[in-house]
């Protein structure tokens, strides 16, 4: 996650888009037979728990953090090919949304900061639904895909990716594809750790208060990391130690390889552990060291639903704290939720009851909600949405939505333009200054410059098989309760008259009325409604008329006359309805 600094603090949760290599090919392992061929990892041992408390977010890194501290990563490896089962569901566990990004995307993007020479994912339950995910994503560098069997555990898993990836030397980084929360700068600070103290394993750590199902960090006397004992191996002293793994580890290539040789799987679970590596390299004499992580929150895990929301929430927090600091204003954070991708300008207020949702960016100096949902939406400075659901629209500068608009896939309101309450909005643009100020439904059209679309206008644009357009030029205007039946144009400067369907086109300046001539019928609920509280009424305003006429003042006319199309008598048609707003 970053903040671009350039210019006018922009506030932007997302990794960059530049992290993808330019030019650089996506390397997608082969899914089919006779590729590599290990298959789905063992769960790891629970590393959060239900109702654990979560804790306010501290700053990332922005951008890539590789420095000389980091050194040269070899490669990171993200194990996800564990089935998830606690999940209950169809979907792969690490393709759960949290924040509008599924749950391995969160962890890649943490390590695609370090700018490693390789990032390799290791897959197996549902592998090509994820591998369709990861070949899809246009905002996550190369990834090359290994592929586990088998389940075999943790140790097995890495040895996948290592049969992957060809010789290494140098740093190795293994983190997991169910740990959204992990920072890109914690994980510079092991890289770094491990660099700066010559370590063969460095373990990330954290300090629970409740430490029960996870791993737990056994030290010698001296205090050096000793081994990593799993909560059912671990006997109760073991258990009583509240420094847990968090299953993040760096290692050094050679000392990784080596050890991965040696595993054993004489344990409870009769599994190949990871953290047997680092036993491996204590009985070697090698060092093995230890970074406590600055949030224990960034290690927990996604094993059920309700771990997933907890963690949603945690993340939407650091997401909203985010845009506060870059000059966003936030009237309620806890009904304010923000997805990872999303970009919101300076100066720009969030009302309560608002979702940014993916591929939502915001501009300066607007007003959204209260209320309100965008999705995959593109909103120009100044502008502003209230009370509206808004999903592929692009919202010029200074254009206003709402309340209570739906705006479906390419909507495109041009600047200072207007859609008012209860308008839908489908495939059409709304030229500069044009107005649509309520009750509308406006489909496959094109509306010009300064143009206005009276209240109750229907684009009657589909015939039951296909779809036509209807355009509207400048200046026109089109009168209340008007149905414009397409395909159609009404051209620049031309009218349509209140209440018209007008089905052929209106030329440059034309006046187009489409409507039955009215007919009055003299007296008609005196005769068939009478008795009835309307013929009451109407009888005594026909008294006061006639005490009218008899005094000298104008009579209400009684008469069956037919009226022209303007309401008028013997008078020239023009339009009726709304004026511009």
């Amino acid at each position: 996650m970053s903040l671009d600094t350039e210019g006018a603090t922009r506030f932007k949760a997302s990794i960059p888009a530049d992290y993808d290599r330019t030019g650089a090919a996506r390397r997608v392992g082969s899914l089919t037979p006779g590729s590599i061929s290990h298959g789905p990892t063992e769960p790891r041992e629970p590393r959060s728990q239900e109702g654990s408390a979560v804790s306010l977010p501290h700053d990332e890194t922005a951008g890539s953090t590789k420095t000389d501290a980091t050194g040269d990563i070899a490669a990171v490896i993200v194990l996800a090919a564990g089935q998830g089962t606690r999940m209950k569901s169809r979907l792969p566990k690490v393709l759960h949304l949290l924040a509008g990004k599924p749950l391995v995307w969160h962890a890649l993007a943490a390590a695609a900061g370090l700018d490693p020479r390789l990032l390799v994912v290791v897959l197996g339950h549902g592998r090509d639904d994820v591998a369709a995910f990861l070949t899809a994503s246009t905002d996550l560098p190369p990834v090359l895909i290994a592929i586990q069997e088998e389940q075999h555990g943790t140790g097995h898993a890495c040895a996948c990716a290592l049969a992957v990836t060809g010789q290494l030397t140098g740093t190795v980084l293994v983190t997991y594809g169910d740990v959204p929360l992990l920072n890109t700068s914690t994980l510079a600070a092991l890289a770094a750790d491990h660099r700066a103290n010559g370590n063969a394993v460095t373990v990330l750590t954290a300090s629970m208060t409740d430490p029960a199902g996870y791993g737990r960090v056994v030290r010698d006397p001296a205090g050096q990391v000793a081994e990593i004992v799993e909560q059912k191996d671990a006997n109760a002293e073991q258990r009583a130690i509240r420094e847990v793994n968090s299953g993040v580890y760096a290692f050094d290539a050679g000392v990784l390889i080596d050890a991965l040789g040696r595993l054993s799987s004489a344990n409870a679970a009769g599994e190949q552990y990871l953290t047997d590596v680092v036993g491996i390299a204590t009985s070697d004499g090698r060092r093995v060291g230890a970074v406590e992580v600055p949030d224990p929150v960034e290690t927990e895990g996604v094993n059920d639903r309700v771990q997933l929301a907890e963690l949603a929430k945690e993340l939407n927090a650091r997401l909203v704290r985010r845009a506060q600091l870059a000059g966003v204003t936030v009237h309620d954070p806890a009904t304010t939720w923000l997805h990872a991708d999303v970009t919101i300008g300076p100066d720009t207020e969030i009302l309560p009851g608002t979702q940014l949702q993916a591929g939502t960016s915001v501009g300066s100096g607007c007003s959204i909600g209260p209320d309100t949902t965008l999705i995959a939406c593109t909103v120009g400075d100044e502008a502003s949405v209230v009370r509206s659901h808004c999903q592929g629209a692009t919202i010029g500068a200074k254009a206003t939505v709402g309340p209570f608009s739906y705006l479906r896939p390419g909507a495109v309101l041009d600047e200072g333009s207007k859609v008012g309450a209860f308008v839908e909005l489908k495939n059409s643009t709304v030229g500069a200054g044009s107005k649509v100020p309520h009750l509308s439904y406006v489909g496959d059209t094109t509306i010009g410059r300064r143009t206005n679309i009276g209240a109750g206008t229907i684009t009657a644009n589909y015939d039951g098989d296909h779809k036509f357009p209807t355009v509207v030029g400048d200046h026109a205007f089109v009168g209340s309760n008007s149905t414009l039946v397409a395909p159609i144009t009404v051209h620049d400067g031309a009218y349509v008259a209140a209440g018209s369907t007008v089905t052929t086109d209106v030329g440059p300046g034309d006046l187009a009325v489409a409507r039955g001539r009215q007919h009055t019928v003299d007296g008609w609920t005196l005769r068939r409604r009478s008795g009835s509280p309307s013929a009451t009424a109407a009888q005594a305003a026909r008294s006061a008329g006639d005490q009218a006429s008899a005094d000298g003042a104008p009579a209400a006319p009684h008469t069956n006359e037919t009226v022209p199309p303007n309401g008028s008598t013997g008078k020239p048609a023009t339009a009726q309805g709304d004026q511009p707003a």
